[in-house]
């Protein structure tokens, strides 16, 4: 079922799908709640499914301020309207981002918290850089050609020469995205502070699902940060690069339904 919600920055849009312990699906940069369509046809057969388009992503308005913070309070508002007291909460990429923040701001609210291809790292200074160079090509040439060219590399390189309309079909679909969305989204991950900490006092059990032939967040990168929670659930895709919801939807769903059986028998 599609819904709306009135936020303090506009309209939310999100999903609503199946029936069961709720888990809530957050999408990372330049996508919307579709990515997660194909892992969500198995979820919502024992899961109820809450799949939000974040503030300027898809059907949802941009809100007047951005922050992973401030996307983390919108995450809540959609909780509170629900009435879900606790949900395992899922985060893609910077959907990651805004699963700690949230789990930061709202440790309460939390049965399990998960991150897809994410990092609790802060940017180092030179990614900090890369992102002030896409903010200037976007606000240059508008997002299309942006989204056309960083688009291939979120991809597994047999991904690219296999399955190459994986690619297409993404650059398709987001290539109309909101600029102003793309430069505020690109500003808060820079702005973004490091969250090792949350990992490390977490009273929940985390989830890491790890891309083998993920150049953006590196595998060794999210193996050392699994050993930090006091309790961890990993999950190798060994076939993916950053987009394992498309590059292995089955395998992407298997993992996060065995972490909600696992959250729900302990």
């Amino acid at each position: 079922m599609d819904k709306t919600i009135e936020t303090n920055g506009g309209t939310l849009f999100y999903r609503d799908l199946g029936s069961g312990e709720p888990v809530l699906l957050l999408h990372g940069f330049a996508e919307d709640g579709v990515v997660w369509e194909k892992v969500a046809e198995g979820l919502s057969r024992n899961c109820r499914l809450l799949i939000p388009d974040l503030p300027g992503s898809g059907r949802s308005t941009l809100s007047e301020v951005t922050t992973m913070e401030s996307m983390a309070a919108v995450v809540k508002r959609l909780l509170d309207r629900e009435g879900v007291e606790r949900c395992i909460l899922i985060g893609h990429s910077m959907g990651g981002y805004i699963a700690l923040a949230f789990s930061e701001l709202y440790p309460e609210r939390l049965r399990a918290f998960g991150l897809f291809h994410s990092t609790a790292y802060a940017d180092s200074e030179e990614k900090k850089a890369g992102r002030l160079k896409s903010i200037a090509f976007i606000r240059e040439h508008d997002a299309q050609p942006f989204i056309r060219q960083s688009t291939p590399g979120l991809f597994a390189i047999e991904t690219r020469e296999d399955r190459p309309w994986l690619i297409d079909d993404m650059i398709d679909r987001y290539g109309g995205f909101s600029a102003d969305a793309l430069s505020a989204y690109l500003e808060a991950m820079r702005q973004r502070p490091d969250r090792v900490h949350v990992l490390k006092r977490s009273g929940v059990p985390v989830l890491f699902v790890i891309g083998e032939k993920d150049q953006i967040v590196l595998p060794e990168q999210s193996f050392a940060q699994a050993h930090l929670p006091a309790l961890s659930y990993l999950s190798v895709l060994p076939d993916s690069g950053h987009m394992g919801m498309l590059e292995e939807p089955a395998a992407g769903a298997a993992s996060i339904q065995s972490f909600v059986n696992f959250v729900i028998n302990l």
